[in-house]
């Protein structure tokens, strides 16, 4: 990204361009509430004027089978860092971004007082407070359009960053794995010959190897599931000495997953300036992605359109079948 530079002054807003790349990540999501509601009511209208014109037991009907879908082929909704929301309360939050603020801490202390006084389950509250709101705000609310909702999500996640202690580098590592997801769901409506992806919310330790960014691939045949490993490499010095050392370690840690009987995809990401040529030819011989950003830590924004269009073929090809 350029930066943005005003009477000298650097205005660049980083943090924007982040969230907004998140964002659209929902629209499978978006798309799915969309289908769903759609099959429900026989309607050909758009997500938009469904919501603005059915009515509540209607309503009740397109949040409960949201709620209930059985299809584990379903798409996923993330917070500000990119960890993914359960389906419940994905489907929670998105109906609620989208006609109150603060569902979580204001709409839910509601749901439990409910739930006290009344002895309902969670999903029957949850599904009756959500379409009385839906009703009755929505001639104020005026649009459900994906461009309004766009926006909303926008503004919920910006929350959930600030409210979240997370590693930016990790959260932009993630965001960049599941914009590859939601390319293939959005073209597909699916995950291909995998039925269930599950993406880990935070790092996880294999023997004594951590790894920031994981994603457990649950086959659709029974067969053994699949694990892709980001690991996420820094340095803020220029390679020399320092190159060769971590890309010996790198290869230490790599040798050993390898080895082990676990069937696993390994995508390492280095963001580092002046990173060894050698090295890195020698790297990419002994695993099956690599991504190096030359550049220094502090400066990094995530992935480049080129580096997310790459990715997003690499995981087309895991996903695909063949």
């Amino acid at each position: 990204m350029n930066e943005l530079i005003v009477h000298q002054v650097n205005i660049t807003h980083y943090r924007l361009v982040e969230l907004a790349n998140l964002a659209d990540q929902a629209k499978p999501f978006y798309d799915w509430v969309e289908r769903t509601a759609k099959r429900l009511t026989g309607s050909h209208k758009d997500l938009n004027q469904i919501l603005m014109s059915v009515s509540k037991s209607e309503l009740i009907s397109i949040i409960d089978a949201c709620y209930h879908e059985r299809e584990e082929k379903r798409p996923l909704l993330f917070d500000g860092i990119g960890r993914v929301y359960p389906h419940n309360k994905a489907c929670f939050y998105f109906f609620a971004w989208i006609i109150r603020d603060a569902p979580q801490q204001r709409l839910a202390p509601l749901i439990t007082r409910m739930r006290k006084l009344k002895k309902i389950k969670k999903i029957a509250a949850e599904t009756d407070t959500l379409a009385e709101l839906i009703v009755e705000y929505r001639s104020w609310v005026q649009s459900f359009s994906w461009l309004t909702v766009r926006e909303v999500i926008i503004d919920r996640l910006e929350g959930s960053r600030r409210s979240i202690k997370g590693h930016y580098l990790e959260a932009s590592a993630r965001t960049a794995i599941i914009t590859a997801f939601q390319n293939h769901y959005a073209i597909h409506g699916n995950y291909g010959k995998y039925k269930k992806i599950i993406i880990a919310d935070k790092q996880i330790k294999i023997n004594q190897h951590t790894i920031d960014v994981s994603v457990e691939l649950i086959p659709s045949d029974g067969s053994p599931k699949k694990i892709i490993l980001m690991p996420i490499k820094t340095r803020e010095t220029e390679g020399g000495g320092h190159s060769h050392l971590f890309t010996r370690d790198i290869m230490a840690s790599i040798g050993e997953l390898k080895d082990d009987p676990q069937s696993y995809y390994i995508i390492v990401v280095i963001v580092a300036l002046n990173w060894s040529i050698s090295e890195l030819g020698n790297m990419q011989n002994k695993i099956d992605k690599l991504f190096h950003f030359n550049m220094n830590p502090n400066q990094f924004l995530g992935f480049d359109d080129c580096s997310q269009i790459e990715l997003n073929k690499y995981i087309q090809d895991i996903l695909s079948y063949g």
